[in-house]
């Protein structure tokens, strides 16, 4: 599994990215989110924990861009932003966001529970839309 960590903050680039290497998942970080839909088109990762409040483009505006290119918009991603008001999650989830994980009450065994439902449920469409 692949995937990329859209996150501005270095330390959490690190904390987050060693954490998921020990569950043997490979891990690409942009660090703004400019360079995030940069390397969602030439990666095609197979799922995005994205940050919402980065320099260049905001995790709004990945999400929004994400949207109009069919082939990104295939690709899951879960917000992981300490921004948690019911509004940030209605609209993060209306512009295609998964799941939500507020990154204040951060846990790493309910993030990998996520990640792997997610994965699961990606796996499963992905069998029907091939049948």
């Amino acid at each position: 599994m692949k995937i990329l960590l859209i996150e501005d903050d270095r330390f959490f680039q690190k904390f987050y990215a060693s954490k998921l290497k020990e569950q043997n998942i490979d891990v690409d970080i942009a660090s703004d989110g400019e360079e995030g839909l940069l390397k969602m088109r030439n990666g095609m990762p197979d799922l995005i924990l994205l940050d919402l409040i980065m320099p260049k483009i905001d995790g709004f505006s990945v999400l929004k861009s994400r949207l109009q290119d069919p082939t990104l918009a295939k690709i899951p991603v879960i917000v992981f932003s300490t921004l948690g008001q019911e509004n940030d999650v209605k609209f993060a989830k209306s512009l295609g966001a998964n799941d939500y994980i507020n990154k204040s009450f951060f846990d790493f065994g309910i993030m990998m529970t996520k990640v792997n439902n997610i994965m699961k449920m990606s796996r499963v469409e992905n069998i029907m839309k091939s049948s």
